[in-house]
């Protein structure tokens, strides 16, 4: 769509960023806005693709990306803004946090810069939301029927706000003293400020969703109860167990999970309460982030935000090969390509296939032991990590944190009273509209795919409540656009 000669005409844009001398200083978003007129040349450069594969392949959520390209470049915002809502419920988030695979299956892409999809959503959204485009959508009539849901992560929060557009009294509980999840307690603001959750969360109370925070479902409320008093229950409690790394020294202190840190520094950034003796702090300390993902480039800048002496991230696997420069690296090679994050250039020491075998110290963590590891990917074996004692060596290390993902959901009494039964890595199985084994109990989110991206989340929860709304009333009218399960 777009200009049909676009793609040969305008350069690919994205946001400029203050330098990182400057973003380290605060926690706000530190992108910067392009005018309108620049907007609408980069959604021009959107080719007449025979076959879209943004749409149809790169976006779990089927966001009709080449249709509100082409809106924009005809300068019709409210419409390019209603296409976008129709696919996807928070595209704020999704354009700031997701890694945008669409661009990565950009047909341009195949010799060139590809569309700048992710930059072009997030403007449509915020532009709407500027212009009062936003507004509450209520349900026209109403079912009767009462829908719990466990969680208000993207999963939750995308299936809640469906469920109540379709009618039903919609209920969310949540563990934490805010709706969000992970976007609001796992995501630094330097990435997502929170006033843009927030936002949200006021149009869905506006549209009637109800909202219980500082209520953890099994332990203040049993399952029981959410049986009596709900006709469907969705989990969207996320995979919150995190790896472990079962070492000599795991228990000194200074070794923490990379998200009790994250949750505990965006604590500190809207002002909530944190108990001084709970206090993690990298200010003055040599930190070592383990684990080489989203979540330890998070700590990454968190680190230096915090006043770190020296960050030094490491990870297991061997180092991703490095960007040729000949063209945009698309899907399948984009996960084999080595990325830099904005908070890695920030600053931090990087190290590849690094095992960790003993954290050290006395009173509290000082030291790490670690070794070099040799990796087998031997097709049709699992790949095999193979340390090497020759290459052992001591670190300095005063603040550790574990990033080294999820495993599954908490198997916690709320999951065992409900009696749903799980997969082989620990979560909810359930089938393509996210129905469990239990009738009426459904899941979505990292509860049945682990842990995953914002994008797939969203589309779980959006799929969920096609299923619940058909359970509930036979029927549903909610549209069904996403590429999941």
């Amino acid at each position: 769509m777009g200009k049909p000669t676009g793609f040969m005409e305008y350069a690919r844009e994205v946001w400029a960023e203050q330098p990182p001398t400057e973003r380290i200083r605060h926690y706000r978003e530190f992108h910067k806005d392009i005018p309108f007129e620049r907007l609408r040349l980069q959604a021009a450069r959107c080719m007449d693709c025979g076959i879209p594969w943004c749409h149809s392949h790169g976006c779990p959520l089927g966001n009709l990306i080449p249709d509100w390209n082409d809106l924009l470049w005809q300068n019709r915002l409210p419409e390019a803004l209603e296409l976008l809502h129709h696919t996807n419920n928070f595209p704020e988030f999704t354009g700031r946090v997701c890694p945008a695979p669409c661009e990565k299956a950009c047909t341009l892409s195949l010799n060139d810069d590809p569309v700048s999809i992710k930059l072009i959503e997030c403007e449509i959204i915020d532009r709407g939301f500027e212009a009062g485009l936003v507004q509450p959508r209520p349900p026209r009539i109403e079912t009767g029927k009462r829908v719990a849901i466990i969680g208000s992560g993207p999963a939750g929060l995308a299936a809640a706000q469906q469920l109540r557009r379709a009618g039903h009294t919609v209920t969310v509980f949540e563990r934490d003293d805010e709706p969000g999840g992970l976007l609001r307690f796992g995501i630094p603001d330097f990435k997502l400020e929170k006033h843009r959750i927030r936002r949200r969360i006021e149009q869905m109370q506006a549209e009637g969703v109800e909202f219980e925070c500082g209520v953890d479902a099994g332990e203040d409320i049993s399952a029981n109860y959410l049986t009596r008093h709900f006709d469907a229950i969705l989990l969207a409690c996320g995979a919150k167990t995190p790896r472990n790394l079962d070492i000599p020294g795991r228990n000194l202190p200074g070794v923490h999970y990379a998200m009790d840190f994250l949750s505990q520094n965006n604590r500190l950034v809207s002002c909530l309460p944190v108990a001084q003796e709970q206090l993690i702090s990298a200010r003055g300390k040599r930190v070592v982030v383990i684990g080489g993902g989203d979540t330890g480039s998070d700590c990454v800048g968190t680190s230096i935000r915090q006043g770190a002496a020296h960050v030094l991230q490491i990870e297991v696997l061997p180092k991703p090969r490095e960007h040729a420069g000949t063209s945009n690296p698309s899907w399948p090679d984009w996960p084999n390509i080595l990325r830099t994050s904005t908070s890695h250039e920030e600053g931090c020491e990087r190290r590849w296939g690094i095992s960790t075998s003993e954290f050290k110290g006395s009173g509290r963590v000082e030291e790490m032991v670690i070794e070099e590891a040799d990796w087998n990917f031997e097709a049709g074996k699992p790949p095999a990590m193979t340390p090497r004692p020759e290459t052992r060596s001591t670190i300095k290390a005063d603040l550790v944190l574990l990033a080294m993902g999820f495993v599954h959901i908490e198997h916690g009494r709320l999951v065992r009273e409900l009696g749903v039964e799980l997969d082989q890595r620990g979560n909810v199985r359930c089938d393509t509209m996210g129905a469990t084994s239990v009738p009426g109990v459904f899941t979505a989110g990292d509860s049945a795919l682990g842990a995953s991206l914002v994008v797939r989340a969203i589309a779980t929860g959006r799929k969920a409540a096609i299923g619940m709304d058909r359970y509930l009333t036979g029927d549903s009218l909610l549209p069904d656009t996403t590429l999941l399960w």
